[in-house]
């Protein structure tokens, strides 16, 4: 039975993941990961240098200083997406990953208790971490290469870091990107992405100007699965907005509701888990609508109860709330109509590979700060044009509301476009073939990569996105399959000595 005392092989990679899991690394708070990452290189006698935006590069040059080596840049990201389900306390600026492990089906996997795990992309630190101390007791040689690592801030909330990587901040021939989660899949090809907001200002109304006995109602949506709002779109996972806006839509079609409040989801690269509402309506009709809630809940588990074992629905009559305030009726009629329709998960499949999404949108979070309503919406797609029709399919939804709404568009991502005649390429299939006998799955993924920016800063440079096995990204589901973690671990040592 594995512990956490000893995980599994290699042992450096486990001690350095353990550690990454006490530092706070939440999107835009890296500082405390970059410097840990920096000190143990600058221990180990390594360059170091960081960029204007927090990006750090650590650089090992070969030992052979007379001739024109090849270079090799492993890429990492250092902060992680912070999820918690609701009823976990957790505070992610302090606390650490509180991790444990569990056996499925003959196989042990690394998660968290109620959390985000952080190995989107801990694990590529602790790869990184682990081949500078095996390069350091000369455990790995380098005699004629030079070795650069790449850590990142700011992948999960913008790509922030690449796009500002400067020209000439990199100096290798091939870019190994160590965020890919699946161990016999590697990645040469991404898609791009863009995120659709809209904000509202809200005129509300006192309850008072209702000539009507009404009462408040809080109903909440929790327990989805959530994840990636690119890889798993197509996986039938629930958008707990979505499934709040149908039963509110047809509580208001049928009886007519008083909005007070309505928030879900947290980030715009995740599927929402959940949600929650307040709405006020006529006394006399609670029984009804009550009973008209049960039948949609029914209608919904029936639809999604194959993927969603853990939804629930929960309704209940509030005494009192904090703010009794409501939105004007035709804002609120108008909103929910919007959230009722507004598209969400694969728009289309590639033609060649119906495995593969071509474009998709995700309805991300609503949220109200103070009389401010913000809608976050992200687009994902193989094309540039199909991103862009999708994007303004939104767009022209927001305004066809009438609503005043102020759209915006940011975090536009360029697509990575495959080279399957990569030199690169080549050397990590034959390496992943003579290791485990069968060939290695080469393919596009429907997310974002970091690579898609730096191939387009760094056109000459070839890159593959490799990693272990990781499942429930983006959510507290996630975990880590240990075994894999060694299967990467050898495929990275062979590629080192193949490059020589």
């Amino acid at each position: 039975m594995l512990d956490l005392e000893n995980i599994g092989s290699p042992k450096e990679f486990w001690d350095y993941f353990k550690e990454i899991c006490k530092i706070p690394r939440c999107s835009g708070r890296e500082e405390g990961i970059r410097s840990h990452i920096e000190q143990i290189a600058i221990n180990f006698g390594y360059d170091t240098k960081i960029d204007t935006v927090g990006n750090l590069i650590v650089k090992i040059s070969s030992k052979d200083k007379d001739i024109d080596c090849l270079g090799i840049i492993f890429q990492c990201h250092m902060d992680m997406v912070c999820e918690k389900n609701n009823d976990v306390s957790h505070n992610f600026e302090i606390d650490p990953i509180n991790l444990k492990i569990f056996k499925d089906k003959e196989e042990y996997w690394l998660t968290a208790k109620g959390t985000t795990l952080g190995a989107d992309n801990g694990v590529g630190i602790a790869y990184c971490l682990a081949l500078m101390n095996r390069i350091y007791n000369h455990k790995i040689n380098i005699n004629n290469l030079s070795i650069e690592f790449l850590f990142t801030v700011q992948e999960e909330s913008g790509l922030t870091g690449v796009f500002n990587i400067q020209k000439g901040f990199l100096d290798g021939n091939y870019l190994i990107n160590l965020d890919s989660e699946e161990d016999d899949r590697f990645i040469i090809g991404c898609a791009g992405g863009i995120n659709t907001e809209g904000k509202l200002n809200i005129d509300f109304k006192n309850i008072n100007e209702i000539n009507k006995k009404i009462t408040p109602i809080q109903l909440s949506v929790t327990g989805l699965i959530g994840g990636h709002s690119g890889v798993d779109i197509n996986k039938g996972r629930a958008n707990a907005i979505k499934i709040i806006s149908k039963i509110l839509w047809k509580i208001n079609n049928r009886f007519g509701i008083y909005l007070n409040s309505i928030s879900g989801g947290k980030l715009s690269n995740a599927i929402p888990r959940e949600t929650e509402s307040i709405f006020y309506v006529e006394e006399t009709k609670i029984s009804e609508i009550f009973s008209l809630v049960d039948q949609i809940k029914l209608e919904i588990e029936m639809e999604i109860k194959s993927n969603e074992k853990n939804l629930k629905i929960k309704y209940k009559k509030l005494e009192t709330i904090e703010r009794e305030r409501i939105f004007p009726k035709p804002i609120s009629d108008k909103l929910l109509h919007i959230l009722y329709v507004i598209p969400n998960g694969p728009i289309s499949i590639h033609s060649k590979n119906q495995d593969l999404v071509y474009t998709s949108t995700n309805l991300a979070s609503i949220k109200m700060e103070g009389e401010l309503l913000t809608i976050i919406t992200s687009q994902r797609s193989l094309h540039k044009t199909s991103k862009q029709i999708i994007s303004e399919r939104i767009e022209a939804l927001f305004k066809l509301a009438d609503l005043g709404i102020n759209i915006r568009h940011s975090g536009d991502y360029p697509e990575w476009d495959p080279n399957f005649k990569s030199t690169l390429l080549e050397i990590v299939k034959n390496s992943y073939k003579e290791l485990y006998n069968k060939e290695a799955i080469i393919s596009t993924i429907h997310a974002g990569l970091e690579t898609s920016i730096l191939k387009q800063n760094f056109p000459d440079i070839e890159m593959i996105s490799i990693g272990p096995l990781i499942e429930g990204t983006h959510s507290p589901d996630e975990k880590l399959n240990i075994k894999s973690v060694e299967k990467i671990w050898k495929l990275i040592e062979l590629l080192i000595k193949k490059f020589h």
